[in-house]
């Protein structure tokens, strides 16, 4: 499968895995418990001030910021329409902040150093007889085929961008749901294979 994660060198890709989980982690807390939107809303300049600092590495994804702000209007008008506009502008910029949190591990996280992470996490458990590795390996597939479906969506616009002049929307989303499916049966067959069943 494809991924989001980008090998140019930035300053996150220096820090271990668990500390950038652990951060996350934190600031996801944070955001929760935090209600004002003045608040909320330094906190999501300062995180997209944080994405800035990765350089070339933010600029190759800049797009998913137009999906997350998309997701954030929707949000907010969905609030206008109920009457509860301060709400929903809190709720956006949670979320907006927390988004591009998680989409800069993502860019700097290699996908074994996360499930590695997961594994010693969950370690533990072992002592109750719980299958901690297929349990990482089913979280961190989750994760993974979340930021595949992304990639083959951009890839599925870029084409139909390239013949047509403008973006597929709606119209990709049976391709879509095709290639994820294939996806999704390959990492299945391999997993079988592997595993011995």
């Amino acid at each position: 499968m494809r991924s989001l994660y980008s090998s140019h060198p930035t300053w996150m890709h220096a820090l271990p895995a668990w500390v950038k989980l652990a951060v996350l982690s934190g600031c996801g807390t944070l955001l929760v418990l935090v209600e004002r939107p003045l608040h909320l809303g330094i906190a999501c300049i300062v995180v997209l001030l944080l994405f800035a600092s990765l350089g070339r590495t933010a600029w190759l994804r800049v797009r998913m910021l137009v999906g997350i702000a998309i997701g954030c209007a929707l949000i907010v008008g969905f609030h206008w329409f109920l009457g509860t506009i301060a709400l929903g502008v809190a709720s956006a910029l949670r979320l907006a902040s927390a988004a591009v949190l998680a989409l800069m591990l993502t860019l700097t996280t290699r996908f074994e150093d996360l499930l590695a992470v997961l594994e010693t996490v969950m370690q533990p458990l072992q002592r109750f007889g719980v299958p901690t590795e297929r349990i990482a390996l089913g979280i961190g597939l989750m994760l993974r085929f979340a930021e595949n479906f992304y990639v083959q969506w951009q890839r599925l616009d870029d084409a139909y961008r390239a013949r047509a002049g403008h973006g597929g929307g709606l119209r990709l989303l049976a391709p879509l749901t095709i290639r994820t499916l294939q996806t999704a049966e390959r990492v299945a067959d391999a997993l079988a294979t592997r595993l011995g069943r």
